[in-house]
């Protein structure tokens, strides 16, 4: 009762009722404190490349912030920026006129733009199409294809049962969205009562996946910048593995795995800062600076590897261009499988 402190959890011994002020000078002084951790981790990771990360893993954390929870807020903060400024209604816009704008295509106002003796040929050519009647046959058999869905879309789904699982799943989809577009079907219970479907797994993921991709090309505006919210997460699925690249590289260093996380987390959030850097000078001053700042962080990056994992000039270069090139790999896969999901969960 005579200590000051708890001895184990550095907790104030003290029953004082809080007031206001103690209130207000806790919250102060606990942002403060983040302050001063953010400047100097920002400090350390713009101005000492790799510093940061031998110091953090040989225990001298207190001054810096958690790399994870750094690391996601950068994210974040960057990707908001990029949602907050895209003009995606444009998008929608441009989705809901360009069918129309393809059915009421003149081929004469092509034309025009042509010289005399190109006019002729195209006109003499658009003739000869016209009188093969290609585009009304076309358009004869789509409609005869989707009368047969619509009357029996049991009888077509039985037909692509044997298919294979993506090839049945794309054509299951196909029949799907007919039926959802042309019949009024909004639920699958809908499906299953009014054509007798059967009620599995399959035929569920092929109709939401329908109703999805349906959504996507009525609203594709709204599923992109629903797509750059999640883009966050996406770098931490391919930063662990990522990680594991740099651990066999450097499997003779007496570094751990965490330990390589860690060195990605850092030079990840130069990154983003470098980005969101970037981003507010092009806004403001209407430039493009993206390839001048990607420089500096390949220049960082390097210099990085060097203090580092202190190796020499050449064996760094050429694992600094090993890491990059699966980096570039992960990324595209990571955004591509993103992408993908997005589409059939939107």
């Amino acid at each position: 009762m005579s200590d000051k402190y708890c001895p184990n959890c550095a907790q104030a011994n003290s029953t004082k009722k809080l007031s206001l002020k103690d209130f207000f000078d806790e919250f102060f002084s606990n942002v403060l404190s983040y302050d001063s951790k953010l400047l100097k981790t920002l400090g350390a990771l713009l101005l000492r490349p790799g510093k940061i990360t031998r110091d953090y893993i040989e225990g001298k954390r207190v001054s810096y912030t958690n790399p994870f929870r750094f690391l996601l807020s950068l994210s974040i903060v960057y990707f908001l920026l990029m949602g907050l400024s895209g003009d995606f209604g444009q998008i929608d816009k441009l989705a809901e006129t360009a069918p129309s704008k393809i059915l009421n295509f003149e081929p004469e106002d092509v034309v025009q733009n042509l010289d005399s003796l190109e006019q002729k040929e195209a006109r003499n050519f658009l003739n000869e199409v016209d009188a093969l009647k290609i585009g009304a046959l076309i358009k004869d058999e789509s409609r005869k294809k989707d009368s047969m869905m619509l009357a029996n879309p049991k009888k077509e789904l039985e037909k692509v049962a044997e298919k294979s699982f993506l090839g049945r799943h794309f054509a299951k989809q196909n029949i799907f969205r007919l039926l959802i577009e042309q019949d009024t079907i909004y639920v699958f219970e809908d499906l299953v009562k009014k054509h007798n479907v059967a009620d599995t797994r399959d035929n569920r993921m092929s109709f939401s996946s329908a109703k999805s991709i349906i959504k996507v090309q009525k609203q594709p505006g709204d599923y992109l910048s629903s797509l750059i919210s999640k883009l966050p997460f996406t770098t931490f699925f391919f930063l662990p593995v990522f990680a594991i690249f740099i651990w066999l590289i450097y499997i003779r260093k007496k570094y751990t795995y965490t330990d390589h996380l860690i060195f990605s987390f850092h030079n990840q959030s130069l990154l983003f800062i470098l980005l969101i850097i970037s981003y507010l000078i092009d806004n403001v001053f209407g430039i493009n600076s993206g390839g001048l700042f990607f420089l500096i962080f390949g220049i960082y990056l390097y210099k990085a590897m060097r203090n580092y994992y202190r190796q020499g000039r050449f064996k760094t270069i050429v694992k600094y261009l090993f890491l990059n090139t699966i980096f570039i790999i992960l990324a595209i896969l990571g955004v591509a499988i993103l992408f993908t999901t997005s589409i059939f969960t939107y």
